[in-house]
This record gives structure tokens, C-alpha cells and sequence, in this order.
């Protein structure tokens, strides 16, 4: 804890701000050597990426590693699934370029966090490129440090806890554990297969609304809310979309990855609706009960406690689903009950839920930018697991009930409040991390401001000049 605490250590996120001189820059008249740092630049780049990661972070990545090794002028283009680089290497020599094509988009936290700390040792150590090869090839061909099944008891204990935070008791945190597990399993082996996501959402939505439609129909004196059951299934199937990244994306000034990235997300929600809507359609038809929704939104503080342990198992538990590592669990855990105890406070103080999203998401955004610094953990981490509990699955079920019974106004104002409330939670955690790179850093940090990494030759450390 201690450790913690008062750590050297920042974040690359804080540290990575101008790059550093390099010691021993590689010869820009090798074109081998160029593209040697170029590749190990953007595949940087393209971890970073695929995780999520705005197109303005991964952008200082790939500087700062280029520039480490002497490409201090490169322009640098980033997209949603591909990553550009054009170093200028003098007025005598043509500049060299390449790109990298980003095919694959994964939830690797531990993945993310080595990357992470890979830059912070090209930062420190200036690592020659093929070692930095070498290690990259180690982690990006890792396997996953936990079995498969952990991570889908993750998404199902995920689905469970969102029960719970909304109300729910043990009937429905134990069919969304279910319903959630099969929708798991499902979609891994339709992926294998190479079904479109699409209609992975679609097939998710429709799993996740059996279980309320069989609760309704032959559980009608049980004492439960099927229809909850429905929107954690929902908020599952969201938590793993790049809600954050789009809008910061927007915010920052990356227009047309933001877009492509904002309609990945509409698609993939629309797919969600979809399969909930064909649900409800066939239950009609074979004259099941539809689960019925309460449109009245509640702001209450009942049952604290059991909320806020809710809101942290349910950050805790998408992690583990994201493969993170042990002490990111213990992060994502903390930032989760602090955004679920902000959010009620708010709520309860006669806000409603967009400003109460959007204020919880800048202290989760703010936590994870200071956490990063002591636990090495990258922000992304703590900010998309904190906001996981505040995601709008019952706002979106809502709406889509509304709509099924032809009340377009009532289903309407309810989509459209779930699309700003996440709005609010990415664009929150966007300002809460922007003013944790202002904050003044720990005073133990001062001691170490004239270290100096060894050089390549001698592996001595430079004398700091007397000031």
C-alpha cells in the first residue's frame, strides 16, 4: 500500500508528453534501421488501438517511440483501423512511410498494461530496437493469463451484479448469470465460425431476453422484475463497445475515427434492439407474457450498501472478462463503487441521469488517471471498467418497450436519454483524465528529476551537471 502510495513511478499517459533526446539515434540513412523503428512504432500503436484507445493517445505513443529512436519528425496518421507513418529524414533523403492495417479488436487489459510498460522502458532504458521487437513479439503472441471460462464466469458475474444494482434479488442475478454465460459461450463459437458481430448482437439480445419471457410466463406469483433480467444482459453486451474512445475521439479532434467508431457502436446497439425486439415478438406470437418495465426512473439511495458492493463487483468482474491483471482488479473495483456512490448522491440531489452519469464518469475518469500513476495501470483500464456499472441497458429496454407498444413518444425520449447519458460517461471520463495530467505530481518524485538512463556503450549513468 505504501508502495503505492508514494511511488517513483508515473503513468506512460503523464509521462509520455515530450520525448526524450536519444542517446545513441539510429542512422537515418538505413533504411533498414527506419523501418526497423517505423514497424515497432506502429505496432505500438496498433495494441494501443485495438484496445480502445483514442486516436490522440495512440497518436503521442507512436511519436514518442519513433522520436525515442531519432525520428523526431513524422507525420502520423491514425484511423479506425489503420495507422500511417511518414518520417521526413532530410532534405537529402526521401522520406520513408508505412502502414499498418488494425484487423482485430480485443479487450486485453494485460495486453494493454505490458504495452504500457514496454514504452515507459524504451523511455528509461532506450532499448535497441530488436530487443523492443523481441519483447513486443512476447507479448502480443502471450496467451491469455486466464482460461477462457474465467473470463465468461467474469461477463456472467458482470451480468449478475447489474441485476443487483438495479434492484433486482437473487431470482434475477442468478438468471442474468445464466442467460449471460450461454450468450458467452454462444458468440465465442458463432465468432469461430465467422458470423458477422452483427448478428453476434442480435443472437446476444435474443438470449438475453429468454430467460424474463420464461419468469413472466410460469413465475407470475414469484415476487421479481423479469424485465431487469433484459437490460443486464444489455449493459453486458454494451460494456464491450468503444463508447469511450468515440466520443473522446470527437471531443479531441479526430472527427473521422470518431465517426467510424460512433457507428461501429450504433451498429452493434442496433443489432442488441434487434434481437430483444424479435424476442418479444415471438413470445407474442406463441401468447408468452412479456416481462413488463416500470418507466418511472428512481432516484433513491435504499439498500446503500448492497448497491455500492454491486457497482464494484460489477467493475471488478468486467475486468477479469477483459483479462486484467491482479492489481487493475483491485483499481477497477475501487473506481467502480466510487462512480456507482457519485451517481446516486447526484441522482438523489434532484439531478437527473445524464448529469449524474457525466458527473461520475470525470471522478472515475479524474481516479484513473491518479490510480495509473501508482499502480501501473493505464487509465483506460480503471475509466471503462468504473463506468461499466452506469451503462444504459435499462434506459435502452425501456425505449424499446415503449416503441413495441406504440408509444413512439415515451420510447423515443427514452433512447434518446440513453444515448446522452452515454455520452456523458465517455465525454466525463475524457475531463476527469485531461485534469489528472495537470494534478502536481508526489514530492518524492523531485528526488529523481536528474536520473539519467545509461547509455548504450559504457551502461554508465551521465553525471547531473551542478545547477
Amino acid at each position: 500500500m505504501t508502495d503505492r502510495i508514494v511511488a517513483e513511478r508515473i503513468a506512460t499517459v503523464d509521462a509520455v508528453v515530450e520525448a526524450p533526446a536519444p542517446l545513441q539515434p539510429i542512422d537515418l540513412s538505413d533504411d533498414a534501421a527506419v523501418t526497423q523503428v517505423m514497424d515497432l512504432a506502429e505496432r505500438v500503436g496498433e495494441v494501443v488501438l485495438a484496445s480502445g484507445t483514442a486516436v490522440t493517445d495512440t497518436t503521442t505513443q507512436i511519436e514518442f517511440v519513433a522520436a525515442t529512436y531519432g525520428l523526431s519528425q513524422c507525420d502520423i496518421d491514425v484511423t479506425f483501423n489503420s495507422i500511417r507513418i511518414s518520417a521526413d529524414r532530410g532534405p537529402t533523403m526521401p522520406p520513408a512511410s508505412t502502414m499498418r492495417i488494425v484487423n482485430h479488436r480485443t479487450l486485453d487489459f494485460t495486453r494493454l498494461a505490458a504495452v504500457d510498460r514496454l514504452t515507459r522502458r524504451i523511455r528509461r532504458e532506450v532499448v535497441p530496437p530488436e530487443d523492443a521487437h523481441a519483447a513486443l513479439d512476447e507479448i502480443t503472441s502471450a496467451p491469455h493469463p486466464y482460461n477462457r471460462w474465467v473470463a465468461t464466469a467474469g461477463w456472467a458475474l458482470l451480468a449478475a451484479s447489474i441485476g443487483l444494482l438495479l434492484g433486482g434479488g437473487p431470482i434475477v442475478a442468478a438468471s442474468s448469470f445464466v442467460a449471460t454465460a450461454v450468450i458467452d459461450r454462444t458468440n465465442r463459437a458463432l465468432n469461430y465460425r465467422g458470423l458477422p458481430s452483427f448478428f453476434q448482437a442480435i443472437v446476444g439480445g435474443a438470449i438475453a431476453t429468454v430467460p424474463a419471457i420464461l419468469l413472466a410466463t410460469f413465475a407470475g406469483r414469484v415476487e421479481t422484475s423479469p424485465s431487469l433480467i433484459v437490460a443486464a444482459g444489455i449493459t453486458v453486451l454494451l460494456s464491450g463497445l468503444q463508447l469511450v474512445g468515440s466520443v473522446e475521439d470527437a471531443i479531441t479532434g479526430a472527427p473521422i475515427t470518431a465517426a467510424a467508431r460512433m457507428l461501429d457502436l450504433l451498429m452493434m446497439t442496433g443489432g442488441i434492439i434487434a434481437g430483444v425486439a424479435l424476442a418479444l415478438r415471438a413470445a407474442d406470437m406463441l401468447n408468452a407474457v412479456a416481462p413488463s418495465i416500470d418507466m418511472n426512473s428512481s432516484a433513491n439511495i435504499t439498500n446503500l450498501p448492497l448497491k455500492l458492493f454491486a457497482g464494484a463487483l460489477a467493475s471488478l468482474a468486467f475486468a477479469l472478462a477483459c483479462y486484467a491483471e491482479r492489481r487493475a482488479l483491485a483499481a477497477a473495483a475501487i473506481s467502480g463503487a466510487a462512480a456507482t456512490l457519485c451517481y446516486l448522491l447526484v441522482q438523489y440531489s434532484s439531478f437527473g441521469p445524464v448529469m449524474s452519469s457525466g458527473v461520475a464518469a470525470c471522478v472515475v475518469g479524474l481516479a484513473g488517471g491518479l490510480m495509473a500513476r501508482r499502480a501501473l495501470t493505464p487509465p483506460l483500464v480503471v475509466a471503462v471498467a468504473g463506468i461499466t456499472p452506469l451503462l444504459p441497458g435499462l434506459s435502452i429496454y425501456r425505449g424499446l418497450s415503449a416503441l413495441l407498444n406504440d408509444q413512439q413518444s415515451t420510447g423515443l425520449n427514452q433512447l434518446l436519454a440513453a444515448f446522452g447519458v452515454g455520452c456523458a460517461l465517455a465525454a466525463g471520463v475524457t475531463l476527469g483524465e485531461w485534469g489528472a495530467r495537470f494534478l502536481r505530481r508526489p514530492r518524492i518524485l523531485l528526488r529523481f528529476r536528474g536520473i539519467h538512463p545509461p547509455t548504450f556503450a559504457t551502461g554508465e549513468i551521465p553525471a547531473v551537471p551542478p545547477k
